[in-house]
Order: structure tokens, then sequence, then C-alpha cells
């Protein structure tokens, strides 16, 4: 009877997606939001790996920035799994990021898989892909390091490609192949070439390897790299469900990704230090597959109607062909028109012809150039204890939707540039004002002066629902003074 594989899953969580602006933001990018079915591209990611023939499952690793931190535990909390969330203090690339997350689980004798997956991937094709991730699994055992070369459909100028070499390990019934060469993004003759030659595929950015064999590659291949992040991981601790590693060793580490760090030296190219790393193999891979990186990527992966259009919420569709409207909230009509993307944000529009959505990127960037906080937060900001909505401002003022979920507890703060007013709409409220502690109910109110010592909890069962208006000189969310939070912040 053959031994399951011990299989630890790694969700990189370090995208900010602004090519699927003005959804994705950078302070809630593209991974946590619900883009195809109910789950988020994260929960799918990690879903997916469930049932897995031929290995057994450690529960979830997710490496992420602080940022979202909180968001990541509860979609791992709503999965029912658990997991670890290692939290990066900077953002460093995949490599470093993949290599915490080998020396979190490589000590004594455990040495698992490492199942390492983009959190922002689709897979349509789940059972096609556990399939493959079972024959990685037994080749990564063996000592190899395994990559996933999509097979392509299109001369994609987009993506990285892979060369595959001589076949590996075909007595055990795989397609593996040794990896001959990886390249860059292509120009569109040179990907019809590799389309027409048939040996070469997309880049995938999955992997799986021994958390060892990983260590040992990155001790060869960029052993500065691994010192930083060594001595970081030296000096974490763990944080309830977050584990932070050392911010002042972290700031040392360089940043690279996966691909320059060791794979492109894991090919048929001899380097001066072959002798001492691991073999490359890649794994074709045809299971529905999008890194869903701009908005003509999603329309290509979402349902369709007859006329090759996809609508999402409030949308009216009238002679269009090959659009993409999504709504979060207002009405969308659009009377016929071809190949466009529209999407309603409750604070931004984008329109924008499907074959140019790769452009949107420099729309978030002139919207940072001009400090604008369009291109980094949505108006509704999620935070650990709940979410509010800015939904007016003006000068002088601010008025704030607020949801607190039950048992969540904002930090004891203080404004030295502006007051509150809070009307609880729903739900009960526990408020602490100066010296006082008091409970306030549906339809009652109170007043927070300016530089007033305070708190909101929400000690009851259900969501606590109240409106916020702010008035003062300033009124930006770094006029906090926090003296107490159980969110550590």
């Amino acid at each position: 009877m053959s031994t399951l594989v011990l299989i630890q899953p790694v969700v990189l969580s370090g995208g900010s997606g602004t090519r699927l602006w003005p959804l994705s933001r950078e302070k809630y990018p593209k991974q946590l939001l619900s883009l195809i079915g109910e789950d988020s591209l994260l929960q799918a990611t990690v879903r997916r790996v469930q049932g897995t023939p031929g290995i057994e499952l450690s529960p979830p690793m997710v490496v992420c920035n602080e940022e979202y931190r909180f968001v990541i535990a509860e979609q791992l909390r709503l999965l029912g799994q658990g997991g670890t969330v290692v939290l990066e203090p900077f953002g460093r690339n995949t490599a470093p990021a993949l290599t915490l997350a080998a020396l979190s689980v490589h000590h004594g004798q455990a040495d698992p898989v490492l199942l390492v997956m983009p959190a922002d991937h689709v897979i349509t094709d789940v059972p096609a892909f556990q399939q493959v991730v079972s024959q990685g699994a037994t080749l990564a055992a063996s000592g190899a390091v395994v990559t996933f070369g999509i097979q392509p459909d299109a001369p994609e100028t987009g993506y990285g490609y892979i060369q595959s070499g001589e076949s590996y390990g075909a007595a055990d019934g795989t397609n593996a192949r040794l990896i001959a060469r990886f390249v860059e993004k292509p120009d569109l003759v040179t990907a019809q070439s590799y389309l027409a030659d048939g040996s070469y595929l997309w880049n995938s950015g999955l992997f799986m390897m021994r958390a060892s064999v990983w260590l040992s590659a990155m001790g060869v291949c960029r052993p500065d790299i691994l010192k930083a992040c060594q001595a970081a991981w030296d000096q974490g601790k763990a944080d309830a469900e977050f584990v932070r590693v050392g911010r002042e060793a972290f700031a040392e580490c360089p940043s690279d990704s996966i691909d320059y760090a060791v794979m492109e030296r894991l090919t048929g190219a001899k380097s001066p230090n072959a002798a001492t790393l691991p073999l490359g193999v890649v794994l074709p891979l045809q299971a529905g597959w999008s890194d869903v990186g701009a908005w003509d990527a999603l329309w290509q992966v979402l349902p369709k109607d007859s006329q090759g259009n996809v609508s999402q919420g409030d949308v009216l569709l009238q002679d269009c062909e090959n659009t993409l409207a999504l709504s979060e909230g207002r009405l969308i009509a659009c009377v016929g028109v071809s190949d466009l993307v529209v999407v309603e944000t409750a604070d931004a529009i984008l329109v924008s012809h499907k074959d140019k959505t790769q452009n949107v990127k420099k729309i978030v960037d002139a919207l940072k150039a001009q400090g604008r906080s369009e291109g980094s937060i949505h108006r509704k900001v999620f935070r650990p204890w709940g979410w509010y909505d800015g939904i007016d401002a003006g000068e002088r003022f601010q008025v704030k939707r607020i949801v607190v979920k039950p048992g969540g507890t904002l930090s004891l703060q203080m404004h030295h540039h502006r007051a509150e007013h809070w009307i609880v709409v729903s739900g009960t409220a526990r408020v602490t004002c100066g010296e006082k502690i008091f409970l306030l109910s549906e339809n009652q109110s109170t007043f927070i002066p300016l530089g007033t010592t305070h708190r909101l909890e929400n000690p009851g069962r259900v969501a606590l629902e109240m409106i916020e208006v702010q008035s003062g000189s300033y009124l930006g969310e770094d006029d906090i003074v926090r003296f107490e939070d159980v969110y550590g912040r």
C-alpha cells in the first residue's frame, strides 16, 4: 500500500491586481474578491486542492502583506479550514515569500511537499488540476522541483513561456519533462512560433517541491535572500492566527521572483552549480487556467449569453455583443455596443475597449500620481471588527455607515481634530466616552467631543449598524491615537 504524500498548500497573496481596477484596489486586491462564484479567488485556490487523490493535506498557509491580514483570516475561517497566515512587513516578491513558508514548516523531521499557488488564479476544471497535482506530488517527494506549464491555445504575448525538454518519469505514466528553458513575454511573431513549435507552455506560477529542497536551492542560488529570511524568521513571533517575521531583518532582504531566483537555473543549460541543484521538471496542465490578469481575461472565463455578453449586478443590455458589464450598485444600461468593458463601483466607473484593458494600470498610476484615494482603497473599507462605508463628505464634515460584527471591538482611541455623532440604526452598541460606559439601542445616539477617549463595541449576537457623522478641521484616517486595541494594530 502506497504512502500518502504530505502536502503543505502555500498560497502567495501579494499581488495588487491593478489591471482589474476599479473592483481590485491596492488595499483590497482581486484575490479577495468573488469574481467567479461565491468564493473569493483566494478561497477558491484553497478549496480546489481539497480531495486530491494520493495526498495528505495540511491546513493551508497564506503568505501576505499585513494590510489585509484580517480579511484573509476571516475568509479562511469561513472555509472552516483554519490555517496559518505569515505576514510580510514589506513586499519582496515571491522567492522570499516561499522561503519564509519553507522555513515555517521545515523543522526536525518535518519536510512536507509545498504546493505553491498564487491566490488570484482561476482553474475551472478542478478534477484535471487535482490529477496533475497528484503526479507532481510524487515527483516532488522524490526531490524534483516541479512546475506546471499551461498548454497554450493562442499566441499569447502576456505570459512567460517554459520550453519543455526530454521526457522524465514516463515509466510512472506522467507527461513530465525536464525544463529546457524559461523565456520572457514574447512579441506576437515569437509567440506564434512557440505555438507552432509545440514544446512551449505558458508559465503558470504553480510549483511543487519539498521544503528542504527549496531551502537548499536558495542556499546555492540566492544565499543572500536565504540569510535575510532566516534572520527574519528567527526574530519572528506568533500573534493569534498570524505569524510575524522580524521587520528589520526582512527589510534587508533582496526582492526576487521564484523564476529568477531558482527556476531559470534548473534548466537544460548547464550552470556552475548544476551538480548541487535539483532537477527542474514541468508537467503540462489543461484545466481551464487563467491568471485573470485583466478584464478581457475575466470575460473569457465567465459564462456568456448567446451574444457573448457577460453581465453581473443591475445590468440591461440591448443589441450588444462580446461586452462585459459589472455593476456593484447602480444600473448599467448598454445599447448597440460591442467589445466593451463597463465596471461600476460606488466611487468609480471604468469604460474600456476589451482589447485595451491591459492599459487600466496606467489609470491607476495616474490616480496615485494625483494623490487620489480611488487608486488604492474602496469607499467601503474592511476592518477586523467589520467595515465602514464613506457615504458623504464635504467641507468640515464626513458621514460613514459603520457595521460592527457580533463581538467586534474598535480600539480605545482619541482624535485631535474631529468630533463624532453616533446614531444606532440596528443592534446594540456599548459606548465608552471618557469615564462613562453605557449602552445604546436602535434610534438612540450620542456625541463624542473632540479630544475625548472613546470606544465602540458590539456586545450583541447580531450585527451593529450605525451612522457616524464626523465634524472638524481634519477628517483623515490618520487622526487616530490608539491606547488599546485587541487586534494588535
